[in-house]
């Protein structure tokens, strides 16, 4: 094995709020974002000859992930807003120049992130979706020494010094489930059945959790089957009935987007309720629920760091902001907490730093990198760039919101490379970077059990 290479305040108006940031900040594609009403908020006057510093927004903000990646370009401007009304970050007005990759994960998201870098000479940037287009990117910012902060849990298998991971791994979200589902609280289940989308995180979730069920050493507990499907509309007839078949007490589900309202509504067609056999879902939250009928999902369950429904001060302020400036219909989501405190970690690595380079922010990442995050407090590990995080397990409602059934005692120190699925592999950029153990193959397996 040998190591890798290193790499408040007065309460605002609407119109007192725009009169700040029109004076301040010309913000880039305008008409991606809207004005924020905050409560409590210090008033500023900021001359117009403040000082800027640039960072990007790359999100989708059309084609088919545009729905989903829009949320998260609304909450980073919502902490980008924040952060300027009270005077920015090292006397800098943060200037956001946000790119639409149009949902071109191979193609436009790299040519997007080189103009970022080569042109807009961003300091840092807040973007992707999925684990496509960010591992699309990451050579481009490797290659031009970029920072990139990714807002969403993902698979793990992977660590990157010029990346900020700022979401759960699977050590912080499916493996606590699983710990949760085979105890008492949560039904002792022991009959398995995955289900997820043909990509890189359901795969990679999926072996990560087999590998650690056998791990356990208890012959009750197997999985009896699995499926993957393509994301979008499709029937679910024949699938549903497979799971029927293989008498599950428990799905596991790692299903994306809108493809989870085809499958939910032809479980309760064919009589798997949550009662029955509950579905806990990885990629099903708020947002999702929004557009499903309540008797396909009630009862369901999911794991997250984030819920809307965490009821502390902290919380509903942000959720009281975010819908003042949206509508009341608009629900928050783990994916755009990450995206909005992820802007929080970058200015308080910044202000260690005292500095906007990427290399000094990078070194700040060895002090305590913290903020008060509305699902709590948010840590940046500085040995793998992840951030420690909690597990919370929610049951969703007849009204699209969830009551939180389980939370970890804890936050839970990040691990992109589980040892019971990566033997030998660690992460350390404290102490030289990527430690490589047993090459591990993850390929796409299909609905036979077999690699395809």
């Amino acid at each position: 094995m040998k190591p890798a290479q290193q790499r408040n305040v007065a309460s605002c108006s609407r119109r007192d709020l725009l009169r700040q940031t029109s004076a301040a900040l010309t913000l880039a594609a305008a008409g991606a974002s809207s004005p924020f009403l905050f409560s409590g908020c210090r008033k500023r006057v900021v001359s117009p000859a403040t000082p800027r510093v640039k960072v990007g927004i790359l999100h989708s903000q059309t084609g088919v992930m545009s729905m989903n990646e829009s949320l998260l370009r609304d909450a980073e401007m919502m902490a980008i807003e924040e952060i300027n009304v009270t005077g920015g970050v090292l006397g800098h007005l943060i200037d956001p120049v946000v790119k639409d990759a149009r949902s071109g994960f191979t193609d436009i998201f790299p040519k997007k992130a080189i103009e970022l870098l080569s042109e807009d000479r961003v300091s840092t940037v807040f973007g992707c979706w999925t684990s496509r287009s960010r591992k699309a990117v990451l050579p481009i910012f490797e290659r031009f020494n970029g920072l990139l902060f990714y807002p969403l849990q993902y698979e793990g298998n992977e660590s990157s010094y010029n990346a900020v991971y700022s979401a759960s791994v699977p050590n912080q979200q499916t493996l606590p489930a699983v710990d949760w589902l085979i105890r008492e609280q949560g039904g002792s289940k022991k009959r398995f059945y995955l289900v997820g989308s043909g990509r890189v995180f359901p795969w990679t979730t999926h072996y990560i959790l087999t590998k650690y069920i056998d791990s356990l050493d208890r012959s009750d507990i197997e999985i009896v089957g699995f499926q993957y499907f393509d994301l979008g509309p499709r029937d679910f007839k024949e699938s549903v009935r497979a799971i029927r078949a293989a008498e599950p007490d428990v799905i596991f589900s790692t299903i994306n987007g809108i493809t989870n309202h085809f499958f939910f509504r032809e479980l309760a067609a064919q009589g798997i309720s949550s009662e029955k056999v509950p579905v806990l879902s990885t990629s099903m939250g708020e947002d999702e629920l929004r557009g499903m009928a309540p008797e396909h999902v009630e009862g369901q369950l999911a794991s997250y760091h984030y819920f809307q429904s965490i009821d502390t001060p902290r919380n509903r302020r942000f959720v009281r902001r975010f819908q003042s400036a949206h509508g009341e219909d608009r629900v928050l989501s783990d994916p755009m907490e990450a995206a909005y405190s992820q802007v929080y970690l970058w200015k308080s690595a910044v202000e260690k730093a005292e500095s906007f380079e990427v290399d000094a922010i990078r070194d700040a990442f060895s002090s305590e990198i913290e903020f008060s995050a509305p699902g709590g407090k948010l840590k940046l590990d500085p040995k793998t760039f992840h951030a420690y995080k909690r597990c919370r397990i929610g049951r969703a409602r007849g009204d699209g919101q969830f009551d939180i059934v389980y939370e970890s005692s804890d936050l839970i120190t990040p691990d992109p490379y589980p040892s019971v699925a990566f033997p030998g592999w660690n992460c350390d950029w404290t102490r030289g970077g990527i430690t490589q153990g047993e090459q591990v193959r993850i390929s796409r397996p299909n609905n036979d059990g077999d690699p395809a």
